[in-house]
C-alpha cells in the first residue's frame, strides 16, 4: 500500500473515531438532559397533586378523572400517596398500579427522602413531602414517549450525517495526501534523474522552511558532497596514472633497451641506475599514497597518544638525513622552555602520521634550498581562547629557495598539483597535500609565507 492511501486512511480512520466519539458524547448528554428533565416533571407532578389533595383541598375523584382523561392524549403522570404508616390515601387509577408500591420501597423513600430509578422503561421517583404537620410518601410514574422519540430522531440523524461525513473526509484526505505528498514525488522524479554522470543536478528547493524542505537541502549538500568526492576521485585516478606511467616507461624502455642487444658494461650499469631510480621513485609513490589513505581515515580510527614534538622532529630530522647525506636540518627555540612549559610540547598525536608530516615539510625545504638545508624553529605562542593549555605550539619550516608566485600558493596542498618550480625538483606532488591531511587531523593549522626567496611553513598545534 503506498503512503498516500495509508495517510488517506490514517486521516478517515481518526477523523472518523472522533466523529463517532462526538457523536456519543452528543447522545449521552442529551439521554441523561431527558432523564434529568423527565425526573424533574414527574417529582414536580407528585408535588402538585399533594398539594392540590391536602393543602387545596381538592376532590380525589377529579383528579382521578382528570388522569384518565389526559393519559391517552398526553404524558400523564401515575400518582400515589402513602401517609408514614404506608396506608394508601391516594392513587390515580388502582386498576393499573403500575409502580406496585412496596414497604420497603416506602420505607427506602420516608428514610431518604427521595428515589428516582427506572422500571422497565418507565421512570419512577419517589419522595417525602410535608404539609403542614402531615409527612406524605408520593411516587409518580410515567413513561417518557416524546423523549425517547426525541432521542431516536437525534440517532437517526445521527448515522444519516455520518454517512455522507465519512465519505467526504475520505475525499478530503485523497486531496491532502496529494498535496502533502506532491513535494516528495517531484523529490523522487529528480531523484531517479541524478546519476554520476550528471552530479551537478540538484533538487528543487521550496523554500518554506518545513521537514520537507530541510530534506530537499539536506539531499542537496550530500549531492555536493559526493560531486565534490567523485571529481577528486577523477582526478586522483588521472594523476595517479600520469604519476606512475612516467616512471614506469622510463623502466621498460630502459630494460627493452637493455634486451635489444648485449651491452657493455659501462651501458648495463646507466641504465639499470635509471631503473633503478624510477623504481625509487615508484616506492616513495606507493608509501606517499599509502600515508595519504591513512591521513585520510576517521580520526577515532586512529591511535592517539601523548608524544613530545621536538622528539618527533628530531626523529624525522634522522630518517632524513640517512636518506640524503647532502641535507641539513637545523633545530632550534625561538625561547627558552621553562619546567612548566615543557609540557607544551607534548601533545595528543599519532607518532608515525605526524613525523611523516614534518619529514616532508623538511625534505620540501632541502630540495629547494640551493645549499639544501632547512631552519626548523620551535616556539611556544600564548592562546587566550585555548583554556586548557593556555599556549599553542608553533614550528616553523624555513628554506631559501625560489620562492612561491602569489598565484599558487592556495594550490599548493591541492594534490598532485605541481607549480611551476616543479622543474628544479622531482616530486608527485603528493607530500603537501598529505601534510595538510595529517595536520587537521590533529586539529592543527598550516600557513605558508612566501616571497621572491624563501618561503616559510607554519604549523600550530
Amino acid at each position: 500500500m503506498k503512503l498516500r492511501m495509508r495517510i488517506t486512511l490514517w486521516f478517515t480512520c481518526i477523523t472518523g473515531i472522533i466523529l463517532l466519539i462526538f457523536a456519543g458524547s452528543m447522545y449521552y448528554s442529551a439521554s441523561s438532559t431527558r432523564e434529568k428533565e423527565f425526573f424533574n416533571y414527574l417529582q414536580n407532578e407528585a408535588i402538585t397533586k399533594c398539594n392540590l389533595l391536602y393543602s387545596a383541598g381538592l376532590e380525589p375523584t377529579t383528579l382521578q378523572k382528570i388522569y384518565k382523561s389526559n393519559r391517552m392524549l398526553q404524558i400523564e403522570a401515575e400518582v400515589a400517596v402513602y401517609d408514614t404508616s404506608f396506608s394508601l390515601l391516594y392513587h390515580d387509577d388502582v386498576n393499573i398500579d403500575f409502580v406496585k408500591e412496596t414497604p420497603e420501597l416506602l420505607k427506602q423513600i420516608l428514610i431518604l427522602g427521595e428515589v428516582g430509578f427506572y422500571q422497565k422503561d418507565w421512570q419512577v421517583i419517589g419522595l417525602k413531602h410535608q404539609i403542614s404537620d402531615q409527612t406524605y410518601l408520593i411516587t409518580a410514574a410515567a413513561y417518557d414517549r416524546y423523549g425517547y422519540a426525541k432521542l431516536h430522531s437525534l440517532l437517526l440523524t445521527m448515522i444519516a450525517l455520518s454517512i455522507p461525513a465519512l465519505v467526504m473526509i475520505y475525499i478530503s484526505g485523497i486531496f491532502l495526501s496529494k498535496k502533502a505528498l506532491d513535494p516528495i514525488k517531484e523529490i523522487t522524479r529528480r531523484a531517479r534523474r541524478i546519476t554520476a554522470t550528471n552530479l551537478d543536478l540538484r533538487l528543487p528547493d521550496y523554500h518554506t522552511r518545513d521537514e520537507l524542505s530541510e530534506l530537499a537541502q539536506t539531499f542537496n549538500e550530500m549531492l555536493a558532497r559526493l560531486e565534490n568526492s567523485f571529481e577528486a576521485q577523477k582526478a586522483f585516478v588521472s594523476n595517479i596514472a600520469h604519476e606512475l606511467r612516467t616512471p614506469l616507461t622510463s623502466i621498460i624502455a630502459e630494460l627493452e633497451y637493455l634486451l635489444a642487444k648485449p651491452r657493455s658494461p659501462v651501458e648495463l650499469h646507466r641504465s639499470l641506475q635509471s631503473a633503478l631510480t624510477d623504481a625509487r621513485r615508484l616506492s616513495r609513490m606507493s608509501s606517499s599514497l599509502l600515508d595519504l589513505a591513512r591521513a585520510s581515515y576517521d580520526p577515532s580510527k586512529i591511535a592517539f597518544k601523548n608524544v613530545r614534538i621536538d622528539e618527533v622532529l628530531l626523529d624525522a630530522r634522522e630518517l632524513l638525513l640517512n636518506a640524503n647525506a647532502e641535507y641539513s636540518v637545523e633545530i632550534s627555540y625561538n625561547q627558552n622552555f621553562t619546567t612548566e612549559m615543557v609540557d607544551v610540547l607534548t601533545c595528543r598525536a599519532n607518532e608515525y602520521l605526524m613525523k611523516t608530516a614534518f619529514l616532508n615539510l623538511m625534505e620540501n625545504s632541502c630540495k629547494y634550498s640551493p645549499d639544501h638545508t632547512c631552519i626548523v624553529r620551535i616556539s611556544a605562542e600564548s592562546n587566550s581562547a585555548d583554556k586548557g593549555t593556555g599556549h599553542v605550539l608553533s614550528i616553523q619550516f624555513i628554506d631559501h629557495g625560489p620562492g612561491i608566485p602569489d598565484d599558487e600558493v592556495e594550490k599548493i596542498f591541492i594534490p598532485f598539483y605541481r607549480g611551476k618550480n616543479k622543474h628544479l625538483s622531482n616530486g608527485s606532488g603528493i607530500g603537501l597535500s598529505l601534510t595538510k591531511k595529517i595536520v587537521e587531523l590533529h586539529k592543527g593549522t598550516i600557513s605558508v609565507e612566501s616571497g621572491d626567496q624563501g618561503s616559510t611553513f607554519t604549523v600550530k598545534i
